[in-house]
């Protein structure tokens, strides 16, 4: 089913330069669309490849109405990939399957949880005694909500992930490990989306907290007793060990690591495949990675970087000798 141009413009707002009845067939990337297909451009960087699309209609900037006018309709919008975003939802609205709210035949619900009447519990799915899913909720298939959890109002979570399993605490014993039971939940705001496979284990003693509008990628791992501030987002792989805190709005990339009993400030992004050390007070973007090479110059730096400690005391050692005099200036 094709969407006119007017129905984005009636649904999403926007400035349209074109034929209001002209049909949509499909959303697609600027080098890859069509003469039916709507696309975007949000970096002016990519400008010749506007130039050269074949798209129907391409969402832009104001800055950019000219250079779009120049090859065909668009639509202007104060942020084309905000735009964008919302017309994927549109699109899904129409054309996406309608899901009923509802707990599917296959899913186990333990008579004491609550599942709000307009939240979707999906095939598999295991919500244990005293969890809560919220209103408009939606638990794809095979998701786990342990035991007195909670899941806000209008939150996604995708197939495999586990809400709510017991955070790693062991106490050592004579060479042996004595298991810490794990006595808090998982508290879950409004607005978060968690992507398949990710793991957010329950609190040693208080909770594990994820605060509104939170969105965790595939295959996170979120340890006990940690708080995510609200509306960060943290992509694939990323790690974050037990009792860190991070702040509102910040984001680690891909394979990122924060390790445990750290505090990340407000509006700190974290370079993908970082690990964080330290806690870092002060917004900003942060890398740790060792930059790649090819392996024989690799080796040569690392080597290098593993006698800085011993270049940095031979340095202070000069120095020390040039304050009292002992070695002639040139």
């Amino acid at each position: 089913m094709s969407l006119r141009l007017a129905q984005f413009i009636e649904a999403l707002g926007g400035t349209l330069e074109g034929n209001p009845d002209l049909r949509i067939d499909r959303l697609a990337p600027l080098e890859a669309a069509g003469p039916q297909d709507l696309s975007f451009l949000s970096n002016p960087r990519y400008q010749q490849q506007l130039a050269a699309s074949r798209a129907a209609c391409v969402i832009v900037a104001p800055a950019l109405r000219e250079a779009a006018l120049a090859r065909g309709a668009c639509i202007v919008a104060d942020d084309p990939y905000v735009y964008f975003a919302l017309a994927t939802q549109l699109w899904k609205r129409v054309h996406g399957a309608h899901v009923a709210p509802g707990v599917h035949p296959s899913a186990v619900v333990h008579p004491e949880a609550v599942v709000d009447s307009t939240a979707t519990i999906g095939p598999l799915c295991v919500v244990e005694r005293g969890a809560h899913v919220g209103a408009g909720s939606w638990l794809k298939s095979r998701v786990t909500v342990g035991e007195d959890c909670h899941i806000g109002a209008r939150c996604i979570v995708h197939a495999g992930a586990v809400i709510g399993a017991d955070g790693f605490g062991f106490a050592p014993q004579k060479g042996q490990w004595v298991k810490i039971e794990q006595l808090g939940a998982v508290r879950i705001g409004d607005d978060v989306e968690i992507g398949a496979n990710t793991c957010i284990d329950r609190g040693a003693l208080d909770d594990t907290v994820i605060e509104d509008g939170v969105k965790l990628d595939n295959l996170v791992q979120i340890g006990h007793n940690v708080r995510v501030g609200r509306h960060s987002a943290m992509a694939g792989c990323v790690g974050v060990a037990g009792s860190a805190t991070i702040g509102a709005h910040c984001t680690v990339g891909g394979g990122g690591i924060v390790l445990g009993h750290l505090t990340l400030a407000d509006h700190v992004h974290v370079s993908a495949a970082t690990t964080v050390t330290r806690s870092i007070t002060r917004p900003g973007q942060y890398t740790g990675m060792f930059p790649i090479d090819d392996n024989a110059r690799w080796e040569k730096n690392a080597a290098t970087v593993k006698q800085l400690h011993s270049l940095r005391e031979r340095i202070k050692a000069l120095e020390g000798l040039l304050q009292n005099n002992k070695i002639e200036r040139p």
